[in-house]
């Protein structure tokens, strides 16, 4: 008798999808589905047929799982159907279910710490009697993912139902813009896109990440904050700051992160461009599909530490001119960013003491190198709180980045160090810490906004707070000296600068520094406050306004200085995302106190409207049309507006619009082929030759025809 020769091997896509929530992933809802996706430490079924009846006292058949091309212990699996085997979660099974003529039915069970990937399948055959053997090669895709519903896996969530949101939901916000104006910008992640795992997997590979480590979230989230930005080994996206992104994709008008991996893949080069939020966006998508629970955060107000003092440090000249560089510093000038935006990435940390699993930041964004490369994280949330600067990995730079203090010096041939402390702020740093509320999505408002800064640091201001800066401080020398200097300080005349609430644009607006003089002597004060437009990582882009003089205010009296800001001064100097920086400062000429401020907000843009003009029905066509009114008291050119949604033929869309006259309707037509039931999301972004940055979104349900 010779061995069995396979007819065909089938592993049931859909009907092994829902146990294993992999139902959503497109390919799994294809007509006649022939790529797998399960979930590891969790049995899946699968039968094989023959092309001779099966004799279960003469054939063997052995089923051998290999992940990469040099398998190793860790990244193969071999075992024979047998009918009496009980399922072990560190160990691969495979057990036979029933033998019906030429057909067996298995159900096989992975180990619950098993690498993810594709994983190839061999089947061998023999007879007992004989030498002779068959084998076979399965030529169709398995994913093998981490499965965060299982208690034993590392990713493991015990409030299973926020999975819905985590690992789920394909569609989010990243809020945006400094802390008075910040908004959510709509996301579409596309985890369960066609081209999003075979892009994972490409990114993998690039990254040269061994097999056998493709099991540990640690390592594995580790790879993809490096791997995700262009830095050092051919990432997908490459970052930019400055404005000019012709060669590329502005960073403000992708839509979501399914054009980009598909392009990474594609081209297999780098995507131009990004920034914090597309970094962070793509890196949910990728961990999202791989099954590893992520969110995006946005830190309003961060710090960049480049020195690892645990302070944020400006320096001013002796007549309080801010220097754009650190005297003490060569390599690279602390700086402070309206906003930052990383990922929180969930999973038990087996390598840390107790207490610190659970959420986990990482951030793709390359700022500083960590261990040579730039990648950042996973560090615990609860050490960033508790200010435990020694565990792995980058506790110290995310602990800075949202609770250093802001430190002012100023040059003074008197002082031993060459400086003089203006003033520290305790409160500056890390205001909001924000994320999309689970479950909740609001295309137009922010009622899906949460902030989770009390996971991230104590209260400002509260005995647990400085604690905790401090316990960070302790293990730190060069922290020790700065927390030194700050400690003395005496002044008699108190500054205010006033809050900027909102400025629509093409608006003007005032700003104004409420001076009082406590003492009871007469004070002159110089003062100067200047208008600046900013990119949002804290970079000065040109100076719109700016106005010095002298003061004087009488014993315990009250002045201000103000500047007007005219919409026609600004216009011209705003850069992506208008922002704007204010900055104040003055000297007392007496007693040489010095004091600076600044604040950062946003010109207001206008949100994108998107309309159906009827009902949406399954594969019926509709006109989506997309609108907003033109703020400016000129005429828009040049522009475009990109749509994405999960639920339409045609990934990312591209809509050219006519020029705008100012005050006056922008709008467009989109004709939209529902193909999904139930509710749809769509993101929108704008942008033209004057104005760019402009968002919107909407949720649409799609009915039966």
């Amino acid at each position: 008798m010779d061995p069995l020769v396979v007819d065909v091997v089938h592993f049931y896509p859909r009907e092994n999808s829902q146990p294993h929530y992999t139902i959503k992933f497109e390919v799994i809802n294809e007509e006649n589905p022939t790529t797998a996706i399960v979930r590891r430490g969790q049995p899946f079924n699968g039968v094989v047929r023959f092309t001779r009846p099966v004799d279960e006292n003469e054939d063997t058949v052995q089923l051998v799982f290999t992940l990469g091309d040099k398998p190793q212990m860790d990244t193969q699996g071999a075992m024979f159907l047998k009918r009496d085997v009980l399922p072990d979660k560190y160990n691969w099974t495979a057990k036979i279910l029933d033998v019906q003529g030429d057909t067996i039915s298995f159900e096989v069970s992975t180990p619950v710490h098993l690498p993810v990937g594709v994983w190839a399948l061999r089947v061998v055959t023999r007879v007992k009697s004989s030498q002779a053997r068959e084998v076979y090669d399965f030529d169709q895709d398995l994913y093998i993912l981490f499965n965060p519903w299982n208690p034993d896996d590392q990713t493991y969530m015990e409030d299973t139902n926020l999975l819905q949101e985590y690992v789920l939901n394909d569609v989010g916000k990243v809020w945006v813009g400094p802390i008075k104006t910040t908004r959510g910008k709509p996301w579409f992640y596309g985890q369960f896109d066609s081209i999003v795992l075979p892009a994972t997997m490409f990114l993998l590979d690039r990254a040269e990440i061994p097999f056998h480590q493709r099991g540990d979230p640690i390592k594995l989230t580790r790879a993809i904050s490096r791997i995700v930005n262009s830095n050092d080994d051919g990432g997908v996206l490459v970052g930019r700051w400055d404005g000019q992104y012709d060669d590329g994709t502005a960073p403000s008008e992708w839509t979501g992160s399914v054009e980009i991996l598909g392009q990474y893949l594609e081209t297999q080069q780098e995507v131009p461009y990004g920034q914090c939020w597309v970094f962070a966006g793509v890196v949910t998508t990728v961990c999202r599909a791989l099954g590893i629970p992520s969110r995006v955060v946005s830190n309003l107000v961060s710090a960049h530490d480049a020195n690892s003092s645990l302070t944020v440090d400006k320096y001013y000249t002796e007549t309080m001119e801010e220097l754009d560089f650190d005297p003490n510093n060569p390599q690279g000038a602390d700086s402070i960013w309206n906003y930052h935006v990383w990922n929180d990435v969930w999973m038990a940390r087996p390598d840390l003491p107790a207490g610190y699993g659970g959420w986990q930041a990482i951030d793709a964004t390359p700022q500083e190198t960590s261990l040579g490369m730039y990648q950042c994280g996973p560090a615990p949330l609860e050490a960033i709180k508790q200010g435990v600067i020694g565990l792995n990995f980058d506790v110290e730079f995310m602990l800075a980045s949202v609770n250093a203090d802001l430190m002012r010096w100023r040059k003074d041939p008197d002082s031993e160090s060459g400086y003089s402390m203006v003033d520290t702020n305790n409160y500056h740093i890390g205001r909001m810490i924000l994320t999309k509320k689970p479950f909740v999505f609001d295309p137009l408002g922010d009622e899906d906004r949460q902030d989770i800064i009390g996971e991230y640091k104590y209260r400002e201001g509260t005995a647990s707070e400085r604690l905790a800066l401090m316990n960070g401080v302790r293990y730190s020398e060069r922290a020790k000296r700065y927390y030194a200097v700050a400690a003395n300080a005496s002044n008699d005349v108190t500054f205010k600068m006033r809050d900027i609430d909102t400025v629509p644009i093409g608006k003007d607006f005032r700003v104004i520094v409420d001076i009082d003089n406590i003492s009871n002597e007469g004070r002159n004060i110089k003062a100067a406050i200047t208008a600046t437009s900013v990119f949002y990582n804290g970079v000065k882009s040109e100076l719109v306004k700016k106005i010095e003089g002298k003061v004087f205010v009488g014993p315990q009296k009250h002045e201000q200085v103000s500047i007007l800001v005219k919409a026609d001064d600004y216009l011209p100097k705003l850069v992506e995302y208008c922002n704007m920086k204010i900055s104040a400062m003055a000297i007392v000429d007496e007693t040489k106190q010095s004091w600076a401020d600044d604040d950062d907000f946003q010109v207001l843009r206008p949100n994108i409207n998107i309309k159906f003009n009827e009902d949406l029905i399954l594969n019926q066509p509709v006109t989506a049309v997309l609108s907003f009114v033109n703020p400016l008291e000129r005429a828009l050119t040049g522009c475009e507006f990109r749509v994405s949604s999960s639920g339409v033929a045609g990934r990312a869309l591209r809509v050219p619009a006519d020029d705008a006259p100012p005050r006056a309707l922008v709008s467009a037509q989109l004709p939209v082929l529902p193909n999904k039931l139930g509710m749809i999301s769509f993101v929108a972004t704008f942008k033209s030759a004057e104005l760019k940055d402009i968002n919107g979104a909407a949720n649409v349900e799609v009915f039966e025809g």
